[in-house]
């Protein structure tokens, strides 16, 4: 697998906590990566926002980043989040991630400083000239207080090992841009619109929802980016839109920890300031995990 592009759909894991929260249940982490390859998915991403990486400590990432690469042996690509306000810290992090046999490191901006373009050269480059693994980069306004447009983008894919993004602006059209602006630099890896980001030439999907569903997910992506087969994707889409209001907004990880829950394979509440989905919304979600049949597949995974 070493050198090979990173293609498809990846799940931006979430972390499994004890009851309480006090640790992290790496029992359950381990389970849940067996889960994702035996269904399909071709990669993992442990610590992202979904998987509350500014709520661990510098242990806890580390047993994180052991147990995913561990237990995936080499059958998908495992990139690790290692986004921080610092860069001396995102040096270390991934330098961490590449000793402990990761495949990848996904990177978003410092969050609080609003990096200017020359900023991001330089804290970009410095993890570049530390380490030797691919870099996704990561283009969250929302969250990072920063916004790489496609422009911007075609100056960082210039620095070396920066070789995807991750674009999760809800700007489609963003994708078209990148495409063109970056050649083949920088492919694209749609963050929220992976159905639509498909069409216009991303190769990958960083997902939340195939927490969940990674088969389903990994086949819509699949359908709509390498076979081209517009009815089987969309038919696919339609029947994975249930569930993706349950894992977006402010409860992609509450919906996602929750559905968890419902599927019989828990993996714990979130860590405060996040506080579990609300048992009015459990009905709710359940229903929609029941249409989808994944309350049943959740319970022959369980056994």
């Amino acid at each position: 697998m070493a050198g090979e592009p990173f293609r498809g759909c990846y799940t931006v894991l979430i972390t499994p906590f004890t009851e309480g929260g006090d640790q992290v249940d790496l029992k359950a982490l381990a389970r849940l990566v067996e889960f994702q390859i035996r269904e399909g998915i071709r990669g993992l991403i442990p610590l992202g926002s979904t998987g509350e990486f500014l709520s661990v400590s510098p242990d806890e990432r580390t047993a994180i980043v052991e147990t995913v690469v561990k237990t995936a042996a080499g059958r998908v690509p495992v990139l690790i989040g290692t986004g921080a306000e610092d860069t001396r810290e995102v040096v270390r992090t991934s330098k961490e991630a590449e000793s402990l046999g990761a495949d990848g490191v996904m990177i978003i901006p410092p969050f609080y400083s609003v990096p200017t373009l020359p900023e991001l050269m330089h804290h970009y480059g410095k993890v570049a000239d530390a380490t030797g693994l691919p870099i996704m980069v990561y283009n969250n306004p929302a969250t990072a207080n920063v916004d790489m447009t496609p422009e911007m983008l075609a100056e960082i894919s210039r620095i070396p090992n920066c070789r995807y993004v991750k674009e999760s602006t809800l700007e489609v059209t963003r994708v078209r841009d990148i495409v063109e602006l970056c050649g083949d630099r920088m492919e694209v890896f749609a963050g929220v619109l992976g159905y639509e980001s498909a069409w216009l030439g991303a190769i990958g999907w960083v997902a939340v929802c195939s927490n969940l569903a990674p088969k389903l997910s990994t086949e819509m992506f699949h359908a709509a980016a390498f076979d081209k087969d517009m009815d089987r994707a969309l038919a696919l889409y339609r029947k994975l839109m249930p569930l993706l209001p349950w894992v977006g907004g402010p409860r992609y990880v509450s919906g996602t920890k929750a559905g968890f829950r419902l599927m019989g394979m828990s993996m714990g509440d979130p860590r405060p300031p996040r506080l579990p989905l609300p048992g009015a919304d459990m009905p709710k979600l359940a229903a929609v995990l029941q249409g989808m049949g994944l309350l049943a597949e959740g319970a022959r995974q369980a056994a």
